[in-house]
C-alpha cells in the first residue's frame, strides 16, 4: 500500500520506534526488502537516488515498486527521493509518483538552503508529497554526497552538528515535514575513526526547539564485522570499516524519537558478501541467479534483524489504520486504483 511518511511518522513520533529507510537499486534488494517488512509486518520506506535513477533507469525502478506494492498489498510502502539536490530533480520525483522527496541544501549557507527548501516545499506540497530536509554536515562519501574523512569529522564535529536554535528557525520558515539531522553519523562504511559516539544530547535539544517535528538519522549503517570479514576472507579490503553500533540506533529511536533511519551500506556489504563467497568457494559458477539470489537472501535477513531493531516490527496495520483515519490522497502515478 503506497502512501507518504505521515501516517508513519504520526505514530513513531513518541511511540518508540523508528521507520527503516533503505536504498534500493535494482530488482534483488527491492525484493529483499519488501519480502523482509512483509514477513516482518513493518511499514518501510524504500529510498532511491539520483545515482540508482541513473542506474536502474527510474521507468523500470518504478515497475519493480509497482510489483512489490501489488504483491505486498497491507504493507505501507512509502516512495522516497533521497539527497535530491535541484528544485528539477524534485519535480521529476514527484511525477515519476515518489510519495516523499528529500531536498539536501545542508552543504549551502543557511539562507540558500532556507531558499531551496522553500520551493522544494511549495512544488511538493502542491502534488501532496511531503518533504524532508537537511540542516548540518554528515562526514563520509555516499554516490554525490560528498563529506569529510571519519578523523577530520570526530576532529571538529561540533562545528558540524545541528544546531537546535538554527533547526527551529529552519523549519518556521521553511515548513518541512521531516528534518535529517547532524549526530555525529557518516555516510559510507568508514563512519568512525576512534569510539564510535551518538550525540544525543543534540536530539533532545533538537526536539525541544522543533516540538512535534520529525527527526531522521542519515548515515546510520552499523557495518556488520561477519559481512565485513566474510568480504576480506574472499578477497576484499575493507580495512577499519566502521559503523553505528545498533544499540546506538536503538536508542535514538526507542529514547530519543528518531522517527526515520536511512540504511544503505550494510544492504551493499550484505550482497556483495555473498557474490564473493559464492565466487571464492564455487569458481565454476556463472549463473547470474546462483550468487545475486545468496546476495538477495543475506539483505533480507539483514533487514528483518534491522526492523526488530528499529522496534518497528509489527506496526503496518498500525500505519495503515492511521493513514485511512487521515484519508491522505496518494500523489501521482500512484493514485490509480488506491482508495482510503
Amino acid at each position: 500500500m503506497l502512501m507518504t511518511t505521515k501516517p508513519m511518522y504520526d505514530l513513531a513520533y513518541g511511540g518508540g520506534f523508528g521507520v527503516g529507510a533503505f536504498n534500493v537499486n535494482n530488482m534483488e534488494i527491492a525484493q529483499a526488502v519488501v519480502e523482509a517488512c512483509a514477513e516482518e509486518k513493518s511499514p518501510v520506506i524504500l529510498q532511491i537516488s539520483k545515482g540508482a535513477r541513473k542506474y536502474a533507469n527510474i521507468r523500470f525502478l518504478r515497475k519493480i515498486i509497482d510489483a512489490c506494492v501489488e504483491e505486498y498489498p497491507d504493507i505501507p510502502i512509502a516512495i522516497h527521493c533521497d539527497h535530491g539536490d535541484t528544485e528539477d530533480l524534485i519535480r521529476q520525483c514527484i511525477a515519476d509518483g515518489y510519495t516523499s522527496v528529500m531536498i539536501d541544501g545542508s552543504h549551502h549557507e543557511f539562507d540558500e538552503n532556507v531558499a531551496l527548501t522553500k520551493q522544494a516545499v511549495r512544488v511538493a506540497h502542491a502534488a501532496g508529497v511531503v518533504v524532508e530536509a537537511e540542516l548540518g554536515m554528515l562526514g563520509g562519501i555516499e554516490e554525490d554526497v560528498v563529506g569529510l574523512s571519519a578523523e577530520e569529522y570526530e576532529k571538529n564535529i561540533e562545528q558540524f552538528l545541528t544546531d537546535p536554535e538554527e533547526a527551529r528557525e529552519f523549519a518556521r520558515l521553511t515548513s518541512i515535514d521531516s528534518l535529517a539531522v547532524a549526530i555525529g553519523t557518516s555516510h559510507g562504511a568508514y563512519k568512525f575513526k576512534h569510539e564510535a559516539k551518538l550525540a544525543f544530547d543534540r536530539i533532545e535539544q533538537i526536539m525541544k526547539t522543533c516540538p512535534g517535528l520529525p527527526l531522521v538519522m542519515h548515515g546510520s549503517s552499523s557495518v556488520p564485522q561477519e559481512l565485513v570479514s566474510l568480504i576480506n576472507d574472499h578477497g576484499g579490503k575493507l580495512d577499519n570499516a566502521k559503523g553505528v553500533p545498533e544499540d546506538q540506533i536503538a536508542s535514538a529511536v526507542r529514547k530519543y524519537g528518531v522517527c526515520k533511519v536511512n540504511i544503505d551500506t550494510d544492504l551493499r556489504l550484505a550482497m556483495t558478501a555473498k557474490i564473493r563467497e559464492v565466487f571464492a568457494t564455487k569458481p565454476d559458477e556463472f549463473d547470474p541467479r546462483h550468487y545475486l539470489g545468496p546476495g538477495r537472501d543475506e539483505i533480507r535477513r539483514l533487514v528483518k534483524r534491522k526492523l526488530e531493531m528499529l522496534n518497528v516490527a509489527g506496526r503496518a496495520e498500525q500505519v495503515v489504520n492511521r493513514w485511512k483515519k487521515l484519508g491522505e490522497p496518494l500523489p501521482g502515478y500512484y493514485c490509480q486504483g488506491a482508495t482510503a
